[in-house]
Order: structure tokens, then C-alpha cells, then sequence
């Protein structure tokens, strides 16, 4: 017969060290079959569904390869969705400004990607390339220069939206402590 032993853990102070308890602890294993590292990675069973798998990274990374999150949408759904997620997690833009990749990795916007093809750069370009394109490009087609053009007016409104644009993203990305 086992002798029950007294705990020390009762009252102030405590006699154990933190996290030193005896309970089990609750893993959830990768659903994905014959893997055994923690799934604590969530993945949609299917597009518009709550309902997750939870891989570890390695099979997350690999599920998300293929997977498109805006399957099954006209493109003003899409557009409503992608809306609605930028609306609810731009507070994550805020770390922009530190710098933690370089440019043409990901941490230009849709807007800005577009801008700088219409000034035909490249992702990466610095803002010294931005500004030298604009000017280039906007003596072009600048109104004073041609005056009654309506193409030329529209697509000097259009580089001016560009580089606003751009210039815009630039203050953002230098922090000015």
C-alpha cells in the first residue's frame, strides 16, 4: 500500500518552484496523419469556414503554399473581404517604419506596387529613383507643356497620385523619432 505524502504547495510561501506542477499537460498533435510535433498552427478546412486544421509550422507552410483565400469570390467580394481586412489589422503597419526587411520582400503595398509600375521601376527601387522617374515623366506630359491634351492631363494627374503615393510610404517607412 503507498504512503500518501503530505504536498508542500499549500498557503504563503509557496514551497515548490513556479511551474513545477504535477498535471498533465494538454498537446495537440499535427492533424496531419503520422506527424508528431505540437500543431499550434491553425489552417481552414475549406475557404469561408471556421472550422481549422492545426498543423505544426512545417505542414502549415506547406498546406498554404496552394491555398487562396479568395476562392469562390466575384472580385467585389474580394474586394469587400480584402477591405474588411485591412480595416481590422492595420495596427500591424505601425512596425513598418523600423525597417525589419528591405523593399521588394513584401513590404510594399498593392497601392505602391502599382504606383511604381506606372513610374516603370522596379519593387526594390529607392525613393532618389521614384523622384527621378516622376520628374522625367511628369515633363512629359506636364498641362503647361501640352495645353488642350485631356490624355496628357489624365496621365499627369495619374503620376501625380503615384508619386503621392510613394512619397507617402517613404515618410512612413523613416521614423523621425
Amino acid at each position: 500500500m503507498s504512503r500518501v505524502r503530505r504536498s508542500d504547495n499549500w498557503g504563503f510561501p509557496r514551497w515548490g518552484g513556479y511551474g513545477g506542477a504535477r498535471e498533465t499537460v494538454h498537446v495537440r498533435l499535427c492533424d496531419r496523419s503520422g506527424c508528431t510535433e505540437p500543431g499550434n498552427c491553425p489552417a481552414p478546412k475549406s475557404p469561408n469556414s471556421p472550422d481549422r486544421w492545426m498543423f505544426c509550422q512545417e505542414h502549415a507552410a506547406e498546406y498554404n503554399r496552394g491555398w487562396d483565400y479568395f476562392a469562390g469570390l466575384t472580385a467585389e467580394e474580394a474586394a469587400e473581404r480584402e477591405a474588411k481586412e485591412r480595416q481590422t489589422h492595420e495596427g500591424f503597419k505601425e512596425s513598418a517604419h523600423y525597417g525589419w526587411a528591405g523593399s521588394g520582400d513584401g513590404t510594399r503595398s498593392r497601392d505602391e506596387l502599382r504606383a511604381l509600375d506606372l513610374l516603370e521601376l522596379e519593387p526594390d527601387a529607392d525613393f532618389e529613383a521614384i523622384k527621378k522617374s516622376y520628374r522625367t515623366k511628369a515633363k512629359q506630359v506636364h498641362p503647361d507643356l501640352r495645353p488642350g491634351d485631356e490624355e496628357a492631363a489624365k496621365a499627369f494627374q495619374a503620376l501625380q497620385l503615384a508619386y503621392e503615393v510613394l512619397r507617402a510610404a517613404e515618410e512612413r517607412r523613416e521614423w523621425k523619432g
